[in-house]
C-alpha cells in the first residue's frame, strides 16, 4: 500500500505512529488522540503528495525521508502517551528528542503507621497509609540521616525491632530498647517528632551538631570533633541561597528549557518548605534540531516516570507547551492526587522560573565553551554516521586457548560510564561466534538498557557486518564502526606497536595518522574494552584453574577436563550433565567419578 493510501485509511482512534526510511530505519515515533487527524496534518495531498508547508524544518526533513508508516491503536490518549515514551526510550528514533535515564534523587521517609518508626532513605514510593516524605535531596541525604540517628535515640537498625533482646546500641546509649518494652509508643513518638524537626529545619540540626562538636573538643576527642566538623560542612552544602524571597513559596517542582545549537538544556529546581532543596539538569543533544514542546514533554515524563513520591502543590514551568494538560492528567492518574501544571506570569513564582531558565542558558554557554569544536561532530562527518556519537559502546572478547571465554562492553557518554559496563561468559568457540553471542545478548537488552548512538567493534569488516546484521534485526538503528590492526604487518611488528589501526565503516576503510585525535579517541575506547575484557578473563581463568585442580586431585586428568570443556563449554554445563552425556565423552568410569564429585559439591553448597 502506498504511503498516502495508508494515511487516508488510518483509524480515528488514539495510538502511536512510526515513520521509516527506505532502509527500514526508524525515523520518528509520535502519539495521537486521533491517528488519522494527527498524521494527515503532516502532509499535503494536492496538487501533489508531500510534506505540509506548515511544518518546521526538522520535521520537513524527516518527512522527505519517510517512505513507510506503521501504527499501534490503544484505548486512550493516556495509553498512547505512556507507550510513546517507552518506545522512544527503547528504540531511539533518529528525529525524536532523546532523554537518557533521569537521575532520581533520594527522599527521607518515615512510616508513622509503624509502632516504632525510623527514618529511612528511598528513591521510590513506599507503600503505607501514613508515610511522610522529606526531600528530594541532591546530595548528603545519608549525612543528614546519620546525624539524626546520632542525636536521637531511634531504633538504629531495621532488624532490631524484630528481636526481643536489647542489643549493643542500647548498651552505648543510642537506643531506648523498644524491643524489650523499655519505652512506650507515646514516648518514642516524641523522639520521632524531634527527628522530623531536624529533617525539616536544617539550621536546628546544624546548631545541635555544633554543640556536640564543641563538647568533643572540650573532652579532647579531636578525631571525633573533626568528623563532626566534616559532617556539618556537608549538611550545610545542602542549603542553597537565592535572591528570590522563597519564604513566600511552599513546595514546588520547577522546570525550564533553553535551546542552543545542537544542544538544549532542561533544568529542574525542587523547592521544599520555601527552600531550594535540590537542582539538576539534563543536556539534550541532536543534529536535527529541537521542538520546545517535545523537550518539555520528555523532561517531565523522564522525571516523573520513576516511582517518586509526588509532594508538591504545583509544577511550575517557564514556558507553556502543548499537551501540558494531558501530562497533568496522566500524573493525576499515576499519583492518585490533583496535579497542577502552570506557567506563572508574575510575582515570586515567575521569578523562580526565570531563575531556572537563566540556569539552563548559563549551562548551555558553559557547554559551548567546553566543546568549541565537537569531537563527536567530527567523528560523525569522518565516519559517515547517521547519529552524532555522544554515547558509544565498545565490544571485545578474550580467551586463552578456548578456555574462560568472556565478552566485555564498555560505555562512553561524556566519560567512561563504569556503572554501565557489562561482561559476559560466552560459550561460543571461535571469534566470529563469540562476537555474535556477545552482540545478540546486548541487543536483547535494549528494552532495559537503551541503545547507544554508536557500536565500536574490536575487529575487522567481517565483524562489523555481523554487528550490522544483528542490530538491523532488532528494528533499532545504531551506527557501527570496527577498528583493527593492519594485517599486512607481521605479528612481531604488531607486538612492538608499529602496526597501524584501520577503521571500518559503511562507506569503506579509513587509514588515519597515528596522531589524529579522532583515531586516538577511538583507540582509547578500544583499549578500555580490551582492559576490561582481560581483567574479567583473568578472574574467570583463576576460577577455572581452581576447578581443574580440584578435578585433578579427584583423579580426573587435565586433558580429560579440556576435552569436557570443549564439548560442554562451561564447568556449570559439565556439572549439570547427565551420567549418559558424560559417558558419551569420557567413558563410564571417569563419568561416574565426575558425577560423584558434582553431587558432593552440591551437598556442600
Amino acid at each position: 500500500m502506498q504511503l498516502q493510501d495508508k494515511i487516508r485509511s488510518l483509524p480515528d482512534s488514539p495510538g502511536i505512529y512510526q515513520y521509516f526510511d527506505r532502509e527500514g530505519r526508524l525515523l520518528y515515533i509520535g502519539k495521537a488522540k486521533s491517528l488519522r487527524k494527527r498524521v494527515k496534518s503532516y502532509f499535503r495531498f494536492t496538487p501533489s503528495f508531500g510534506p505540509s508547508p506548515g511544518v518546521g524544518a526538522r520535521i520537513y526533513k524527516m518527512l522527505t525521508e519517510t517512505v513507510k508508516l506503521e501504527y499501534i491503536v490503544v484505548q486512550s490518549e493516556h495509553d498512547a502517551l505512556i507507550l510513546e515514551n517507552s518506545l522512544i526510550k527503547q528504540l531511539k528514533p533518529k528525529y525524536n528528542i532523546l532523554l537518557r535515564d533521569d537521575k532520581t534523587y533520594p527522599y527521607i521517609y518515615v512510616d508513622l503507621g509503624e509502632d516504632f518508626p525510623r527514618p529511612e532513605i528511598t528513591r521510590k514510593i513506599v507503600k503505607g497509609k501514613k508515610i511522610r516524605y522529606f526531600g528530594p535531596f541532591s546530595q548528603n541525604a545519608r549525612e543528614i540521616l546519620d546525624a539524626i540517628y546520632d542525636l536521637c535515640k531511634l531504633v538504629q537498625k531495621k532488624a532490631c525491632i524484630k528481636g526481643k533482646k536489647a542489643c549493643l546500641f542500647h548498651q552505648i546509649g543510642k537506643c531506648d530498647a523498644p524491643c524489650e518494652g523499655k519505652i512506650t509508643k507515646e514516648a518514642y513518638a516524641k523522639i520521632v517528632d524531634e527527628a522530623i524537626g531536624y529533617i525539616q529545619h536544617r539550621g536546628k540540626l546544624i546548631r545541635k551538631l555544633e554543640e556536640k562538636m564543641l563538647s568533643y573538643s572540650e573532652e579532647m576527642l579531636f578525631e571525633e570533633a573533626a568528623k563532626m566538623r566534616d559532617r556539618i560542612e556537608k549538611i550545610k552544602s545542602t542549603q542553597m541561597l537565592s535572591e528570590i524571597d522563597l519564604a513566600k513559596l511552599a513546595d514546588f517542582d520547577i522546570f525550564a528549557v533553553d535551546i542552543g545549537e545542537n544542544r538544549a538544556c532542561g533544568v529542574r529546581l525542587f523547592i521544599r518548605g520555601g527552600k531550594v532543596s535540590a537542582s539538576s539538569h539534563t543536556i539534550f543533544k541532536s543534529s536535527t534540531g529541537f521542538d520546545r514542546d517535545e523537550l518539555y514533554r520528555r523532561l517531565l515524563l523522564g522525571y516523573y516516570q520513576n516511582e517518586l513520591p509526588y509532594r508538591v502543590k504545583e509544577v511550575l514551568l517557564y514556558d507553556d507547551f502543548a499537551e501540558s494538560s494531558l501530562i497533568a492528567s496522566y500524573l493525576e492518574e499515576k499519583f492518585g492526587r490533583k496535579v497542577q501544571i502552570r506557567v506563572p506570569q508574575k510575582g515570586e513564582k515567575r521569578r523562580v522560573t526565570e531563575l531556572a531558565c537563566n540556569n539552563a542558558r548559563e549551562i548551555l554557554r558553559m557547554e559551548a565553551k567546553k566543546h568549541p569544536v565537537s569531537l563527536y561532530e567530527e567523528l560523525r562527518t569522518l565516519l559517515g554516521l547517521q547519529n552524532i556519537p555522544y554515547a558509544i559502546e565498545t565490544f571485545d572478547n578474550s580467551h586463552m586457548q578456548g578456555s574462560a571465554t568472556v565478552g566485555a562492553m564498555v560505555r562512553w557518554e561524556d566519560g567512561f560510564d563504569r556503572e554501565a559496563y557489562r561482561h559476559y561468559n560466552l560459550e561460543a568457540k571461535d571469534e566470529y561466534a563469540q562476537m555474535r553471542e556477545l552482540l545478540e545478548r546486548r541487543v536483547d537488552s535494549f528494552a532495559k538498557n537503551p541503545p547507544p548512538d554508536l557500536f565500536l567493534i574490536d575487529g575487522g569488516e567481517t565483524l562489523r557486518r555481523l554487528a550490522e546484521k544483528i542490530v538491523k534485526k532488532s528494528g533499532v538503528y545504531v551506527d557501527i564502526v570496527a577498528i583493527a590492526k593492519e594485517k599486512r604487518d607481521a605479528k612481531a611488528m604488531r607486538a612492538k606497536g608499529k602496526a597501524h589501526d584501520i577503521l571500518y565503516t559503511t562507506e569503506g576503510t579509513l587509514h588515519l595518522s597515528p596522531n589524529d585525535r579522532r583515531l586516538q579517541f577511538l583507540q582509547r575506547l578500544r583499549d578500555e574494552a580490551h582492559r576490561f575484557a582481560i581483567t574479567f578473563h583473568q578472574k574467570q581463568k583463576r576460577k577455572a584453574d581452581q576447578k581443574i585442580t580440584l578435578l585433578e586431585k579427584k583423579g580426573v586428568g587435565e586433558a580429560t577436563v579440556r576435552k569436557l570443556l570443549q564439548y560442554f563449554g562451561t564447568f556449570e554445563n559439565i556439572q549439570n550433565a547427565t551420567l549418559q552425556e558424560l559417558t558419551a565423552v569420557v567413558g563410564t568410569n571417569i563419568a561416574q567419578n565426575i558425577k560423584n564429585i558434582s553431587e558432593t559439591g552440591r551437598e556442600q553448597q
